[in-house]
């Protein structure tokens, strides 16, 4: 799909009607567009918003965004952020906008998500053997000259799947596909073995509708991940396409593709890809990192490569779920109205970090009070003695864990450092 029909489908999210289905917004913004809503800047704790609700904060988010293009551009990198973090087209075009080459997508259904908003260029982290996915992707090459796709194979077998459904959907564009190393044993998805990655090499090559672009693979699972680990598999990687472009394997291609990168070991990436040897043609030396969008304050903060690597630059967490107090039986005890249906909590419960009291007082820090657990729609608080905290209060809470955040909400306020609300971000999972 063109660029310019990825614009007119951007501009019809903001000629959405805010109605139910919207979590946290205005109860008496019913009825308005999304565009007729932000025109009115309110403000996210004056203009009416109901609790629980998600807000981004805008000067994070671009902050985020700025950083991510000049480490890349650094360390000359192309960039592939993983759309499956926000699942959010406007910002797979804020993203697009910061320099990135294209949008990560780890199933079929977000690459048509993606599509349908105009994205040209589409990394597929992931086996694609469902033939009628194939066939879908079939006709999107078929009419798109434009469309640049490329994914995973890791077994003869998956590219036999392939290469069947795609010559029985007729298509007239091979796919690009690189060969997935796995990362070790026990790890994800993969070809074990060099050997294993140069028998699917040579599927791939017997595949009539198949391409061999490259060679990728994901360090995240390294067992046992350590800087020494992960660079050593990086080294493997790196290997395998020197061993597979003297082989004579990349024939027809502009760029041999070489791709890893999640948002834990990116740095490691930046230095092993820096060692790349010359090959027969250019390096695609292309990173997949997408948690930095929003970033988190849980295990993305203590797992970020800018904490080893702290004169590069430091990411800042743009989430803040805002919950409000509705119940508060014992001096040490609170409950809040914000609970599993709206925070993410699969890899930490939430932080509490702020309170804004009910009688219109400043902000304070949520000194003494603590997320110790939560219910579907509850928030289970334990509050120390030197707690203020009362009925009515809202409390602004952190997050771990983008992935689990963004799912939970489509149409997420984005918030300027004074509350005024400049955007509402829409999601699609």
């Amino acid at each position: 799909m063109a660029r310019d029909s990825g614009t007119e489908a951007l501009a019809e999210l903001a000629q959405e009607r805010v109605d139910h289905r919207f979590k946290g917004l205005p109860p008496d913004a019913a009825g308005l567009t999304v565009a007729e809503l932000t025109a009115q800047r309110r403000n996210l704790f004056t203009g009416g918003f109901a609790t629980p609700v998600l807000a981004l904060s805008a000067e994070r988010l671009e902050h985020n965004l700025a950083l991510m293009e000049t480490y890349a551009a650094r360390h000359g990198l192309a960039f592939a952020p993983h759309g499956k973090t926000s699942m959010a087209p406007q910002l797979f075009h804020r993203q697009i906008e910061h320099g990135a080459w294209g949008i990560t997508l780890a199933v079929p259904h977000q690459v048509w998500v993606a599509r349908a908003f105009g994205i040209g260029r589409i990394f597929l982290a992931n086996e694609l053997v469902d033939a009628a996915a194939l066939r879908r992707l079939a006709a999107e090459l078929d009419a798109d000259p434009d469309f640049r796709f490329v994914c995973y194979v890791d077994s003869v077998r998956g590219v036999e799947l392939m290469d069947a459904a795609l010559t029985e959907a007729g298509a007239g564009r091979p796919v690009d596909v690189v060969v997935e190393l796995g990362a070790g044993a026990g790890a994800r998805t993969g070809a074990r073995t060099e050997a294993d990655c140069a028998a699917v090499a040579d599927a791939v090559a017997a595949a009539r509708t198949l391409r061999l672009a490259g060679v990728a693979g994901y360090e995240g699972e390294v067992p046992d991940a350590d800087p020494e680990r992960v660079r050593a598999w990086l080294r493997r990687l790196v290997a395998l396409a020197v061993d597979f472009d003297r082989a004579g394997r990349f024939t027809g291609l502009a760029e041999v593709v070489l791709s890893a990168g999640g948002s834990a070991w990116f740095d490691a990436v930046a230095d092993v890809f820096a060692e790349v040897p010359d090959l027969s043609l250019p390096v695609l030396k292309l990173l997949r990192s997408g948690a930095y969008v929003s970033h988190d304050d849980g295990h993305y903060r203590e797992v970020t490569p800018f904490n080893r690597v702290p004169a590069e630059g430091a990411l800042e967490p743009a989430f803040r779920l805002w919950t409000q107090v509705v119940s508060r039986p014992t001096a040490e005890q609170a409950f809040a109205n914000a609970g599993k249906r709206d925070a993410a909590y699969d890899l930490d419960l939430p932080f509490a970090q702020v309170v804004r009291p009910s009688d219109g007082g400043p902000e304070r820090p949520a000194t003494g009070v603590a997320v110790s657990g939560l219910s579907d729609q509850h928030a289970w608080l334990r509050t120390a003695p030197e707690a203020e905290l009362e009925v009515g209060d809202w409390v602004g809470l952190g997050l771990s864990h983008p992935c689990t955040s963004f799912d939970k909400w489509q149409l997420i306020p984005v918030a300027e450092a004074d509350g005024t609300v400049v955007d509402y971000i829409r999601t699609f999972f």
